[in-house]
């Protein structure tokens, strides 16, 4: 076998945007990437993780035709490769186990499998659950139904050109696979990754394929999976080439498009100098045969054109970097669960509050980015099943077609909630319509106090008499996204869910929270920001100054109340606090009091103190409504979803010892 490996070479990470099971979905992403790379002179693909099941399959991977059914994709996507070397991500059956594993293919051929060493188990991820870490420097032999292969700690040696893998979270840990790799002589590191959306996580990916690549001495590739694969994850498409710390390439994230393959012509000589130069490389100088997997490949190093080189939006170095991310992501997110359901788009119960109109502009910024970005006939053209939208010819028509607002009043409703509702749902050229609800509320009051015999009231029903106004808002809605074969969208944020502070079945009646994952003072900042400036491709929303001018409230009290969210709970800036503290970072009450006193800024110890064991009273007591929650999206690590993110017992003790405590320091009693 010859040992001269190429001095330059083609290769390319592309990003896939893949569902769950969706085997023709998945396979026709995966060729036109294939497709779209050989079209480039691509010789090295690197693919996203898992990507001919997606990730998100759940414990579907224990199922046993599912692995089966990946080596039939497998096959299929080999007899496409020729000419090219090509990494495909796939769950793998072997010894009674699943592993989460790699497959390179070479000119249409299988030459083995690597096994992810170090599984993702915290916060959203659930990996150990279904697939078992394989262990470092082993290897076996699998045997398919189209042979026998090498799976395990492996690396391949292609004509000289040496190709290890670290698997996603295999980049993640401190003991990285990528050391014994360069100790090897590998050349080329792939990493096939799925690696959740978050603020600011870009950075940290691009730092360890930087140092990876410097410190190994190699070409790392690393690609990511793009968009909402099943349901509450949003996979933002990053994909790098870096070459001994420098960065030749990365593709666009937060794209709408299903597949984008991201090319650079790399040098192998550099990688080579630089460890020759290196005093402290030290090889490892014995072979390891069983290790080491060997193929015969022709390269060409020719690109089939000039290779353009791609850097980050500008949009990403921008002091609203925030801002744009957070409206991006959670865009692309309701983008892929519209079309994924099979939605024929969204109702909004919009109260002319803040929560509903950050909800109703997120949409609305969904059509605009995805028109911008797709161009008009070919987002249209991923909503084939909507009929509506095939006599849109503008985006503020296939935004009426899609959005639907609606604006339900009771007693307790004002002017200036109405104006708002009214305001921003011409702004964003929404379907509006409003509705009296006030006699639906009254009979049902009606009929509670002709069975118990008595009058309810303000002083004696509160909470009832508040509850029962945003419960009757639900079945409209309901009814009116049934009608439209639509999904409705819950609109409370993630510091109401801390708290409780949410009707259940009334303001979280809904099939998805899209702000569910995020605190209400980073919104109320993204609002104002939506005002004033906003993206590019929707332009300011003038509109919402009715919203921003406002003091949040339920709008549930008659108004000699002056009901606001913040009397009855705290300022939204001291509740996100105290929630990163005790959630986040698993402080007690008193620890919590203690660092809250570091940064109270205005307010008293005692407003501090009660603020605090406020905060645990209503955590404890609501987890039951979390429970209960529709899915939303995970847009940073402070998440309190159940089911993925942050357990609590339903019933619990609530901290009754842990407040009678804090109540008791007097240290700070200033």
């Amino acid at each position: 076998m010859s040992e001269r490996k190429p001095k330059s070479i083609v290769v390319a990470a592309a990003c896939l945007n893949q569902t769950p099971l969706d085997w023709d979905n998945n396979l026709e992403n995966i060729l036109q990437a294939i497709t779209e790379a050989r079209r480039q002179g691509v010789e090295v693909l690197c693919l996203p993780e898992l990507c001919i099941t997606g990730y998100g399959c759940e414990d579907a991977f224990l199922a046993e035709f599912v692995s089966d059914k990946a080596q039939l994709m497998l096959e299929r996507i080999a007899a496409r490769t020729k000419g090219m070397l090509v990494s495909v991500g796939l769950p793998l059956r072997y010894k009674k186990s699943i592993y989460n594993a790699a497959a390179l293919i070479c000119n249409g051929r299988v030459l083995g499998y690597v096994c992810k060493q170090n599984l993702a188990g915290d916060g959203v991820y659930y990996e150990p659950r279904w697939f078992k870490p394989w262990p470092v420097g082993e290897v076996g032999r699998i045997v398919t139904a189209h042979g026998s292969y090498p799976i395990g700690d492996v690396f391949f040696n292609v004509s000289g050109l040496r190709i290890g893998f670290e698997i996603c979270e295999d980049a993640w840990v401190a003991r990285r696979p990528g050391a014994d790799l360069s100790a090897r002589a590998v050349d080329l590191i792939l990493n096939p990754s799925a690696s959740h959306f978050a603020f600011g996580k870009s950075e940290t990916r691009r730092r360890f394929v930087l140092e990876g690549s410097r410190a190994f001495g190699v070409v790392y590739l690393y690609s990511n999976l793009i968009g909402n694969d099943a349901g509450r994850i949003i996979f933002d498409g990053d994909c790098f080439v870096a070459s001994c710390g420098t960065m030749l390439t990365e593709g666009p994230r937060l794209t709408f498009a299903p597949v984008t393959v991201t090319p650079a012509r790399v040098d192998l000589t550099l990688g080579s100098l630089a460890q020759s130069r290196n005093s402290s490389f030290k090889p490892q100088t014995k072979d390891d045969p069983a290790r080491e997997v060997h193929a015969e490949f022709k390269f060409t190093g020719k690109a089939a054109r000039k290779l353009s080189v791609s850097r980050a939006a500008a949009w990403e170095a921008s002091r609203d970097a925030k801002y744009q991310e957070f409206t991006r992501a959670v865009a692309l997110g309701l983008f892929d669960y519209l079309r994924k359901s099979r939605s024929c788009g969204f109702v909004v119960s919009l109260s002319g509050g803040a929560d509903s109109s950050a909800v109703s502009c997120l949409v609305a910024a969904m059509v605009a980015l995805g028109v911008q970005e797709l161009g008009l006939k070919n987002f249209l053209a991923r909503f084939p099943y909507i009929d509506g939208l095939r006599r849109a010819a503008t985006q503020k028509q296939i935004v009426r077609c899609l959005l639907t607002c609606v604006y339900q009043a009771t007693a307790q409703s004002g002017k200036v909630t109405k104006q708002a509702a009214r305001a921003l749902s011409s702004a964003l050229g929404a379907e509006f319509y409003e509705l009296q609800i006030e006699d639906l509320v009254r009979s049902y009051v009606g009929l509670v106090e002709d069975s118990i015999d008595r009058k309810l009231s303000w002083a004696k029903d509160d909470l009832a008499l508040q509850n029962v106004q945003a419960r009757v808002r639900g079945p409209a809605v309901w009814l009116l996204a049934n009608v439209r074969r639509a999904l409705l969208l819950t609109t409370s944020n993630r510091s109401e869910a801390a708290v409780g502070y949410a009707t259940m079945d009334g303001d979280t009646c809904g099939g998805l929270a899209p702000i569910g994952g995020i605190d209400k003072a980073f919104l109320r900042e993204w609002l104002r920001w939506m005002e004033k400036k906003g993206l590019k491709e929707l332009g300011p929303v003038a509109a919402l100054k009715f919203v921003n001018q406002q003091a949040p409230t339920a709008e549930l009290r008659p108004a000699k109340y002056n009901q606001t969210d913040e009397a009855d709970l705290m300022p939204y800036p001291v509740l996100d606090a105290i929630e990163r503290l005790a959630i986040r970072d698993k402080k007690s009450p008193k620890e919590v009091y203690a660092a809250m006193l570091e940064q109270r800024g205005k307010y008293s110890a005692l407003q501090i103190k009660n603020w605090t064991a406020r905060f645990f009273k209503l955590w404890g007591i609501n987890q039951w409504k979390r429970e209960r929650y529709a899915p939303s999206f995970h847009l940073d690590d402070e998440n309190l979803d159940p089911k993925t993110w942050c357990r609590f017992p339903i019933l619990s003790g609530n901290f009754v010892q842990e407040i009678a405590e804090l109540q008791n320091d007097n240290a700070h009693a200033k």
